[in-house]
């Protein structure tokens, strides 16, 4: 399909030319699919999409309807207001907060935290795994034990139930939601495990209970426990597409999302999430007020400048970033930030976009105004550090992509974009590998590749990566060892559509090149070659002359240019790889395709060999962090010695090309072109 944005008219039975042509394209297209509407959308549009799968016969497919998994499936806005009312005419003695933090994420209009203070509740209770704002205006605060320390239950969308078995001990003699309701009602010495085993000891019907209880949890589900699939039709056809009545065609919108890293605020305390980059503007430990550039134009806005959002009598001050791809008119605000009492890491960062959220229009709004306040505000992005392009502005075909016409009548389209000199065109002296070693390389897919920043995620967590924080971000000094750089791409540069560009998404960890300038340069040879084709670090070597990486052309190599591990902290111990080192400052790291995990099934393939007495390579098992952790399979990582591994079938393809291949660095890292397959329909 084209990637334009399409916005309807509003009554379904009257549409515009394009909007029926888009339409007409779309049902043509879908066959057996799923079309999910997001869960911020009002019921109506939910009510098309029911329609849509309906008609497209997607229904027993690709789309099935079980009873809800919620045990008291209630209109949660319509139950916390209830609450409200209840605190406000005195009829709560008591209110038990398990796990939720209202003080700060509830509706504005409830004002919650002031509800709370004042004093209609005379004993308050809060359990939760930090004290956070709504801990602080209760009585009691109850240290929650994690969900990785836990007994527990809980039930996939069809209704599956799955047992949760605890990893470690509670560290810190917590209870859990269920140990603490079972307190309340006189079972004081209950544990989880005897809570859960008693459960489900009466929901079994069968004799032999042991059995199955072992049975699941070694399964990891309970065997017929999910829903039968029900059958469901839409009643009726004209469905109002909003509520909103009177609304200027000026009007500006307000669109609220959860924030693409720390969510709606419960993940803030975790300083991985936080320095990880937002997948279009790379900013990390803060939100900003997005807007288009071509509103930020009319408004004189620009990057940085702090903007005032009022919204039906509320205000939030927040530092704006103009985003490509945000129409004119509409602003988005991320949730997550601003709070006051989450831990010594999300504590102060970012601006409260929860202030201008209501009950009614939890995700948008009409009619939002927006003034410059003439401050200016710090924002830290990775984008354009490390960067690649040339100093003069010279494109360089860095994400190469097509059209799926084009690439028939082209298929080696990428190579042609950036000719490589040929293997023996060069001035370094071959490496004397042996035919039988292994030699490991990479393929990501830029087809599959959708920029969700999972891999740097993993790797972080692999590799023991030290977070830096704000400061040192904003002058470049991240220490992700892999990172996904976004390109946009405009249909028309002449008309200046600067509202709606195409994105490109590529991830580029160390390329691990045969003629790799970062080893000619190191003068004491703590980079060097190894007899598999890695780029090895000796970190013991490393004397920091950053010369590596001054060489690079790919700007992957990092630098500890401060102690930024915490050596004292017993807790951190036990969350770091202990197969990988834990670098100090003065020292250079970059990806090693996660060398780790390739010894490790080396050492499984060769014992193999031993008591089999016969070679067994390792083979497409062996899985890179990055690679493990891609929910879309865009990279591939394997012995390219293998004519039949994943990773060498995919380097022979047309598709397959080297990353600034023109300077002959000869990578083991490639990828392939982006294709993609417009609907010829639907061509302006």
């Amino acid at each position: 399909m084209a990637g334009s944005v399409h916005r309807f008219s509003g009554n379904p039975a009257v549409l515009a030319a394009d909007e029926e042509r888009f339409l007409n394209a779309l049902s043509r297209d879908l066959g057996s699919s799923v079309v999910i509407a997001g869960d911020h959308l009002p019921p109506s549009v939910h009510a098309i999409v029911h329609r849509i799968n309906e008609a497209s016969g997607s229904i027993g497919k690709t789309v099935f309807y079980t009873d809800p998994v919620d045990a008291n499936p209630v209109n949660q806005s319509e139950s916390i207001k209830g609450l409200v009312g209840d605190i406000n005419a005195g009829r709560v003695d008591l209110l038990i907060v398990l796990g939720g933090n209202p003080a700060y994420d509830a509706p504005a209009e409830l004002d919650f935290a002031n509800v709370l203070k004042n004093g209609k509740v005379p004993l308050r209770v809060h359990l939760g795994l930090y004290q956070n704002e709504t801990a602080e205006l209760c009585q009691w605060h109850i240290n929650q034990s994690h969900e990785l320390e836990t007994w527990g239950d809980a039930r996939a969308y069809d209704g599956t139930a799955s047992i949760i078995q605890p990893l470690i001990a509670p560290l810190y003699q917590g209870k859990s939601a269920v140990e603490f309701v079972a307190l309340l009602s006189g079972q004081s010495d209950a544990t989880g495990y005897d809570l859960v085993r008693a459960y489900w000891q009466k929901q079994h019907t069968g004799a032999d209970f042991e059995a199955f209880w072992r049975k699941s949890l070694h399964d990891g589900w309970i065997e017929g426990s999910s829903y039968a699939p029900k059958s469901f039709t839409a009643k009726g056809t004209n469905f109002p597409t909003s509520n909103a009545t009177d609304v200027k065609a000026e009007a500006i919108e307000l669109n609220i999302r959860r924030d693409p890293t720390i969510y709606d605020g419960q993940f803030s305390n975790n300083g991985w999430l936080q320095e990880l980059p937002k997948p279009m503007n790379k900013l990390v430990w803060d939100n900003a007020v997005l807007i288009g550039p071509v509103m930020g134009e009319r408004l004189q806005i620009k990057t940085c400048d702090v903007v005032e959002l009022e919204l039906n009598g509320k205000k939030v001050t927040g530092p704006v970033w103009i985003q490509p791809g945000v129409p004119d008119n509409s602003v988005t605000v991320t949730l997550g930030y601003g709070r006051t009492r989450a831990g010594r890491v999300g504590t102060a960062q970012g601006f409260d976009a929860y202030k201008l959220r209501t009950s009614a229009s939890p995700w948008f709004a009409a009619g939002l105004q927006i003034r410059k306040t003439g401050d200016r505000y710090v924002l830290a992005s990775t984008q354009g550090y490390q960067s690649m392009d040339t100093p003069n502005g010279d494109h360089r075909p860095l994400v190469r992509e097509t059209v799926v016409e084009e690439y028939r009548k082209d298929p080696d389209f990428a190579k042609e974009q950036g000719e490589e000199p040929a293997p023996g065109l060069t001035l370094y002296k071959p490496y004397p590998y042996k035919e039988e070693d292994y030699a490991w390389g990479m393929a990501i897919d830029l087809n599959s590749c959708v920029g969700c920043n999972n891999c740097m995620i993993a790797c972080q967590s692999e590799n023991n990566i030290a977070v830096v924080g704000k400061e040192q971000c904003a002058i470049g000094r991240h220490m992700h060892w892999i990172r996904i750089d976004t390109y946009y791409q405009y249909p028309d540069e002449a008309a200046r559509d600067r509202d709606n560009p195409k994105a490109y998404f590529q991830p580029v960890p160390c390329q691990q090149c045969e003629n790799a300038p970062c080893e000619v340069v190191c003068p004491v040879g703590a980079t060097n070659h190894s007899t598999e084709g890695l780029n090895d670090m000796v970190y013991n070597r490393c004397v920091g002359t950053r010369y590596c990486s001054n060489n690079c052309p790919y700007k992957v190599r990092r630098f500890n240019f401060l102690l930024f591990q915490d050596w004292t902290t017993q807790q951190y111990k036990m969350m770091r790889n202990p197969d990988v080192s834990v670098r100090s400052r003065g020292v250079m790291e970059k990806c090693t395709y996660c060398v780790q995990r390739i010894n490790e099934h080396k050492i499984d393939a060769e014992t193999a060999s031993v008591r089999e007495g016969k070679r067994i390579k390792v083979g497409d098992e062996l899985q890179t962090a990055c690679q493990q952790s891609c929910p879309a399979g865009a990279i591939i990582f394997g012995n390219i010695n293998d004519p039949n591994s994943k990773v060498s079938k995919l380097k022979a393809q047309s598709r397959n090309y080297s990353l600034l291949g023109e300077l002959n660095t000869r990578p083991r890292t490639t990828y392939l072109a982006e294709v993609s397959n417009p609907n010829p329909e639907l061509k302006s």
